[in-house]
């Protein structure tokens, strides 16, 4: 056998025992069933036809992404998804407390509708003249329609010094174009006072970041230290963010004992309790249709234990927990991995939880009567 032939069958030989030992690994790490191995075994095979036949320029990158992307949205579940680098940036900025954006509030209450709740001093988006009430009917001239709330979010946040162009529709006026530019927006998350002339103190949690309960804390023993005898929690447009520092509020209003349950696919189930032992202060929470995910667990864990009468209208109804898992190039999925459960067993997935007291805010409020309701109720609490 002539020497050329022997380094063939070498090269045919190196490359069958790789390949061997590749989908030996391959069917070790999928649990050993030849099924998820031939699937993983098809994803190899069609990147490496269509890098090796496409008839145009390929960037594995952008096609594993791609491929990412395709399989979060196979799940059929708005809160998987994947992120981008850029979007991945933007959820770790959102959840330490610091954004490139405009500083509005939006509401999603009502499907393919982006209505500004509030307008925060000093932003981009005062500057610019936006008002409480406003909708926002298309960003880069996307229709809103068309995006789901995260890509709105997306859209508007960015890198500072950036601009973008919302369109806004006013009542009464034309719809307008607005060209804002983006600066850091450092949020303060958890802030409030006293009621004026009662023993009333008022928190307004607007998110859930890493410095919100150390803000929650700040705000309650100021107002303890003014003889405040009832608080009320205001989680109204409240989307969520860190389960972590809910937990960490948890444990300064909830009586001692069960928070929430964690139940994943396997059916393991994890309990988070508060360690709270001191007597609590009687307490009113609001909360609205935009009142999500770890607002929810707050006052759904209020509501059960009895340490709190809701007063508002019906949360959003998010019950399901999601994880981040970065992917080693700037960006990462999020991935629903649990469910959770108010102390009582109750699920508020897609259902929401309902309030002690019920009332709408009109169309067009002279006043905040959710919040005069709140303090009506806590009065008779202090009676």
């Amino acid at each position: 056998m002539s020497q050329t032939k022997k380094n063939i069958l070498l090269v045919i030989s190196t490359v069958l025992v790789t390949l061997l030992i590749v989908c030996c690994a391959i069917f070790y790490m999928l649990g050993g069933t030849v099924e998820k191995a031939g699937d993983m075994l098809r994803f190899i095979a069609t990147v490496s036809f269509v890098e090796d036949k496409y008839d145009g320029d390929v960037d594995r990158t952008i096609l594993i992404n791609g491929s990412i992307d395709g399989m979060m949205k196979s799940l059929g579940d708005k809160y998987s998804i994947y992120l981008d680098e850029e979007k991945f940036r933007e959820l770790n900025n959102i959840n330490n407390g610091t954004f490139g954006g405009i500083g509005v509030v939006m509401s999603f209450a009502e499907p393919g509708h982006c209505k500004i709740m509030s307008v925060m001093e000093n932003t981009p988006g005062q500057q610019a003249g936006l008002q409480d009430g406003d909708e926002v009917i298309a960003v880069e001239g996307t229709p809103v329609s068309e995006l789901q709330p995260e890509e709105v979010v997306g859209k508007i946040r960015g890198v500072e010094g950036t601009q973008v162009v919302i369109t806004i529709r006013r009542q009464g006026e034309e719809d307008k174009d607005y060209t804002l530019t983006r600066s850091s927006i450092s949020m303060t998350t958890a802030a409030g006072d006293m009621i004026p002339d009662t023993e009333i103190g008022y928190i307004r949690i607007a998110s859930f970041s890493e410095n919100t309960a150390k803000e929650f804390k700040d705000a309650l023993e100021k107002e303890k230290s003014q003889n405040a005898k009832g608080l009320i929690i205001d989680l109204r447009a409240n989307p969520g963010g860190l389960v972590t520092s809910c937990m960490d509020i948890a444990n300064m209003v909830v009586p001692e004992g069960e928070v929430v349950s964690l139940i994943d696919k396997s059916g393991n189930k994890q309990v988070f309790n508060s360690s709270m032992t001191e007597k609590e202060l009687p307490i009113v929470v609001l909360i609205d249709g935009n009142s999500a995910s770890a607002s929810e667990i707050l006052a759904g864990a209020l509501k059960d234990r009895g340490a709190a009468t809701l007063v508002g209208m019906k949360s959003y109804g998010k019950g399901s927990v999601q994880t981040i898992l970065p992917l080693f190039r700037g960006d990462g999925i999020k991935l629903t991995v649990a469910k959770y459960y108010t102390p009582s067993g109750t699920s508020i997935d897609g259902i929401g939880i309902q309030p002690d007291v019920e009332i709408a805010m009109p169309e067009h409020p002279t006043e905040d009567v959710q919040l005069l309701k709140a303090v009506e109720v806590m009065k008779e609490k202090l009676q």
